[in-house]
């Protein structure tokens, strides 16, 4: 999210760097035994400036980017399945950097049961759920720290290919003098650069809207937020509804937590057409979670925004045509208002991080991070893998950048650049789980069109 108009303070970007870099390579890998196809798009209906962008930030051909994204999700199912069977021996999967598919296990027996299966091992130190509560141990003594010393922790992340953590600690003094707890091991501290403010540019067309505490016309209005559009969806009573970043709504936190949002016109704000309201958000909470949605109205519906497609650079668009899980190594690619389509890879498929409110109160915020470079005002727009569902974006260590190329260079020496998105599969779970039976019951991302 980013500010136009005047300056405000508000929901601070999370600032993520990651010390595992997933390097890009042709795929060979041949699907294992039992994996089921993943429903995607064909490469030639991809949309032109998605095809830019996985050849410029991937290096990969349409067909590559397709059919990495099927194998991480097959993967995926085979260590869901893997890790309830044998919880002790499983230690983590992710994609090498050839693309073939990796499980990390803690025994011999458990590494010759997965090689069988056609998957490449690795023996690992700890098991999943050991590294699963150090992360929790470390969080919890985060937030027990005092705001000028947590503020320079940007970013818990598990590190499965070298079975630690990663830490990213604020290159400033504060981050410095920061004392890890001992009882803690397998830690790892990187250093990123110190978080950034709002960027103030125009916004964009197309995937972009805007939203203010109170009406646009409201003549003590100081400043509005933008943020874009994640994925359209629908619950069972047949609503046309929006998943987007929680903290892009201005009045979450308040008794009334409902606030309008509206296609930006630049010449004249308050002429901006309404496309909808937030009906629900969270920031933090049990699930620690960062996601909104919005209801459309009947403008926003007769524009196409309850159709199952993603807006990205120039007005195109690309059609969802499933929901996938993060898992290390898959590519990614995502849209939003800033950068439009830009491409990366899953680096981390369990980060958590500390955001903080107006009112100084931190939120931890639970997901998953890519290398895809993210700009101020892309927050709430959509992460995908292949053509499907993945993520919406949260916050990144890009956002007071004024466009990627720049960002990718001053960021080169911490790594590159880092987006934090969050779950799709956790949010719509969360959502038709606190619906009451109503609005959002039985919400899922649309992947068919409505002919209605």
């Amino acid at each position: 999210m980013r500010k136009f108009m005047a300056r405000r303070a508000t929901v601070r970007a999370a600032t993520i760097a990651f010390a595992s870099t997933v390097l890009v390579g042709p795929l060979f890998a041949a699907i294992p035994a039992g994996a089921e196809p993943v429903d995607q798009l064909a490469a030639d209906k991809l949309p032109a400036e998605l095809v830019q962008a996985i050849q410029r930030d991937l290096k990969m051909t349409p067909a590559e980017y397709l059919d990495r994204a099927a194998k991480a999700q097959q993967l995926r199912d085979y260590a869901r399945e893997f890790r309830s069977e044998r919880p002790e021996d499983f230690a983590g999967a992710w994609l090498g950097t050839d693309g073939k598919p990796v499980l990390a296990v803690t025994s011999l027996d458990a590494a010759k049961i997965a090689a069988a299966d056609g998957y490449q091992t690795r023996l690992a130190p700890i098991n999943a759920d050991g590294l699963e509560g150090s992360v929790d141990q470390l969080n919890s003594w985060i937030t027990s720290l005092p705001r000028e010393i947590s503020g320079a922790i940007n970013s818990v992340a598990i590190d499965f290919l070298n079975s630690q953590l990663v830490l990213s600690v604020a290159n400033t003094p504060a981050g410095h003098l920061l004392n890890l707890p001992t009882l803690i091991a397998n830690i790892k501290v990187v250093l990123s650069p110190d978080s950034g403010g709002p960027v103030e540019r125009r916004p964009m067309g197309g995937d972009t809207y805007i939203s203010a505490p109170t009406s646009l016309t409201d003549s003590s209005l100081q400043s509005v937020d933008v943020c874009s559009f994640g994925f359209n969806s629908v619950d069972a009573a047949g609503n046309a509804l929006n998943i987007s970043a929680g903290h892009c709504n201005p009045n979450i936190g308040k008794a009334n937590e409902q606030a309008d949002v509206y296609l930006p016109n630049i010449r004249n704000l308050t002429a901006s057409p309404p496309l909808g309201s937030f009906v629900r958000s969270q920031l933090g909470g049990g699930n620690a979670l960062d996601y909104s949605v919005i209801k459309l109205n009947e403008a926003a519906v007769k524009a196409g925004m309850d159709q199952p497609s993603v807006r990205g650079a120039n007005g195109t668009t690309l059609t969802i045509t499933g929901v996938a899980d993060p898992i290390t190594g898959a590519p990614i690619c995502k849209s939003g208002q800033s950068s439009t389509f830009t491409c990366g890879f899953v680096v981390a498929d369990r980060v958590e991080t500390q955001l903080f409110t107006a009112e100084g109160q931190s939120k931890t915020v639970r997901g998953f991070a890519s290398s895809a470079c993210t700009l101020g005002g892309d927050s709430g727009g959509a992460i995908v893998s292949g053509t499907l569902a993945l993520g919406i974006t949260s916050g990144s260590n890009a956002a007071d950048a004024p466009n990627c190329n720049e960002a990718n260079s001053q960021l080169a020496q911490y790594g590159g650049t880092a987006t934090l998105g969050i779950p799709v599969r956790a949010i719509l779970a969360d959502i038709s789980a606190n619906s009451g039976g109503g609005l959002g019951n039985g919400i899922q991302v649309r992947t068919r069109p409505n002919t209605n």
